[in-house]
């Protein structure tokens, strides 16, 4: 956690040599569920910004499910009205490390389903996103959004009593057993609610 803060001081510093304006964010649907997402945006055009962000859930165990994951992501957005103003579109990528139980979505008649193995490993993604920025007065704002992502992780498979799964699904014709696994898909990657607070004015 600690050096998921000293990145986003760091983007701060950088973002303000820049002369931007900046907004720190907090998403407060994740906090809700005891997830830390903080975000730091910084306008680069009249209608463009950039954003670095980093999401932390530090639930080893949750309803015994694994969910314990870390992400870092960089992201661009694209204001129709004006930066940091109304509806956008965004661009995202970043990297990952996670132990999870995998989730499934619109499967077996349920929105959420979660794999009854779990895996340690880690991914890159890409992704694209829409949202609208609204601010309430001079300094605050809420940032409503939804993102999806093609998603590519490298990991091992266990089963629920911790036992390494040592041919897992697609390894099945290897001349010798092989854990390490790989996987693609296009999935969900965040949505949130978040308040921001704007730093500092530019320079006029």
């Amino acid at each position: 956690m600690k050096r998921i803060l000293s990145i986003l001081a760091v983007a701060i510093v950088a973002f303000s040599s820049a002369d931007a304006q900046i907004y720190a964010k907090l998403n407060g649907l994740y906090a809700l569920v005891g997830v830390v997402n903080p975000q730091v945006e910084a306008v680069i055009s009249p209608h463009s910004s950039l954003s670095v962000e980093a999401t932390f859930s530090p639930w080893k165990s949750f309803n015994s499910r694994h969910l314990f994951f870390g992400m870092f992501s960089g992201e661009y957005r694209y204001y129709i009205k004006g930066a940091a103003k109304g509806f956008y579109g965004a661009f995202d990528a970043g990297m990952m490390g996670f132990d999870i139980n995998k989730p499934y979505f619109l499967k077996n008649g349920k929105f959420l389903n979660f794999n009854r193995n779990y895996g340690k490993g880690f991914g890159l993604f890409v992704g694209l996103g829409v949202g609208y920025h609204h601010h309430f007065n001079e300094r605050w704002s809420l940032d409503a959004f939804i993102a999806f992502a093609y998603m590519r992780s490298w990991y091992n498979g266990y089963k629920p009593n911790g036992e390494i799964v040592m041919d897992p699904q697609g390894h099945e014709d290897y001349l010798y057993p092989d854990p390490f696994n790989g996987s693609s898909e296009i999935m969900p990657l965040k949505a949130g609610l978040s308040i921001g607070y704007a730093l500092f004015n530019p320079k006029k």
